[in-house]
């Protein structure tokens, strides 16, 4: 059972965007910021990535882990009612993820996926963006990044972190 009416369901699915989200905002400015030009949903590009940056043939997709089903983040979950119609709406949206990333390889672009998780934290913020300039500058294929990883970095480096589940 939802704990709203449909009215305001209705409102607030409405409100959510697939453009210019605010994490993908916090990208896009933190990479402007160090220096890096890129296009925004570029139409000849397949999958209208997020960012392109022509200059090193790389692409960047910022995904919501809700939506794009980020596999165990405590963020995708499903919910409670017309589980049936939810399962198959992100079943659609992974096997579409999957396809464009396999076309966009196959064209010679390199393609790195930043998730939402990874931005939650302003700790984690800064490491998932140096990490991303970093795989930018040195050319590696594919990058993918998460929460997960940006707790163990920070761990390894000896700074000190809140606690993940909060």
């Amino acid at each position: 059972m939802d704990v709203v009416d449909s009215k305001t369901r209705s409102r607030i699915m409405a409100s959510i965007r697939g453009k210019n989200t605010k994490p993908e905002l916090v990208v896009r400015k933190a990479l402007h910021r160090r220096g890096f030009r890129f296009r925004l949903h570029a139409k000849d590009v397949p999958g209208r990535p997020d960012l392109v940056f022509r200059k090193f043939n790389a692409v960047v997709f910022v995904h919501g882990c809700f939506w794009h089903r980020h596999e165990g983040c405590r963020h995708a979950t499903v919910p409670a009612t017309r589980t049936e119609y939810w399962t198959s709406k992100f079943e659609r949206n992974v096997a579409r993820d999957d396809e464009v990333r396999t076309r966009l390889i196959g064209a010679g672009w390199r393609v790195a996926t930043v998730w939402e998780c990874a931005l939650r934290k302003a700790e984690h913020v800064d490491v998932a963006i140096q990490m991303l300039a970093s795989w930018l500058a040195a050319g590696g294929k594919e990058i993918v990044i998460e929460e997960r990883r940006m707790a163990d970095l920070l761990a390894r480096s000896g700074l000190e972190l809140s606690d993940p589940e909060t």
